[in-house]
């Protein structure tokens, strides 16, 4: 099954939450709403957030939430004002904060939808890396779609039955025959993917190794380093320096 893209939440005002979950339904996406912004910022070293909304039109002070916007660049913030006059102040404070966005009040909720999903974090990830590169080998339709299903995970575990459910093959035939034409066989292929995800999330100031092998679903951050040395032969904490052509090219390297 599909990890579904996670929406962080911060709103007092159930107004708000509601027109979240009506234009983000659960059959496709989770909705995680933080009772305060102490659980907000927790949530962070837990779960893979997709996207953040702070709403700023209730009655509580959340600014000191939206500061988390520069310690997680990986996760778009939105934030939610009634876009009044008298809201300048607080627009600049998000554009200071290098919100993604600025949702307006009522005005928005038959798009929102469309101004959040194109920059959530598995949207990206998956978009970035569409076509699988040349280097990998992977040339068939078989391949192809098999590396495209893997993309919306952003990192997080894959089943081998869930990816032949989406190829349309048995698990035992995707396993014996995705390695054909000079390919990695499907489990590096697999584990490649996880540890692009793991960089991209180490060059978050606010997440550390131990965070991002949790929010990722490694058993422990000793997982992600045996995985890290075996597949790309470096330590985790390399990560955050490493660009996704420096990965393939050490997971070239190293096949």
């Amino acid at each position: 099954m599909q990890a579904l893209p996670t929406i962080l939440v911060l709103s007092a005002r159930e107004r708000t939450r509601a027109a979240l979950r009506a234009a983000l339904p659960r059959r496709k996406w989770r909705i995680a709403i933080a009772k305060n912004p102490r659980e907000f910022g927790e949530t962070f070293s837990r779960s893979l957030i997709d996207a953040a909304v702070v709403d700023f039109g209730g009655s509580e002070d959340y600014w000191g939430a939206a500061g988390l916007a520069r310690e997680y660049p990986s996760t778009p913030f939105f934030g939610v004002l009634p876009m009044r006059a008298t809201d300048g102040p607080a627009i600049a404070r998000c554009a200071a904060s290098e919100f993604t966005d600025l949702l307006a009040d009522g005005i928005d909720d038959a798009v929102l939808r469309e101004l959040i999903a194109p920059h959530t974090f598995s949207f990206r990830f998956a978009a970035a890396l569409h076509n699988p590169p040349a280097g990998l080998a992977l040339n068939t339709p078989m391949q192809i779609a098999t590396w495209r299903a893997m993309l919306p995970y952003a990192g997080r575990p894959i089943r081998t039955s869930d990816l032949a459910l989406s190829v349309g093959v048995t698990r035992e035939h995707l396993s014996r025959h995705f390695a054909q034409g000079g390919a990695p066989n499907l489990k590096r292929v697999i584990d490649l993917v996880r540890l692009i995800g793991a960089a991209e999330l180490s060059k978050n100031p606010g997440h550390d190794i131990r965070d991002v092998a949790a929010v990722l679903g490694f058993a422990s951050s000793s997982h992600l380093a045996v995985t890290a040395n075996r597949v790309l032969g470096t330590k985790p904490a390399s990560l955050a320096r490493l660009r996704t052509v420096d990965l393939l090219d050490r997971f070239l390297q190293g096949r």
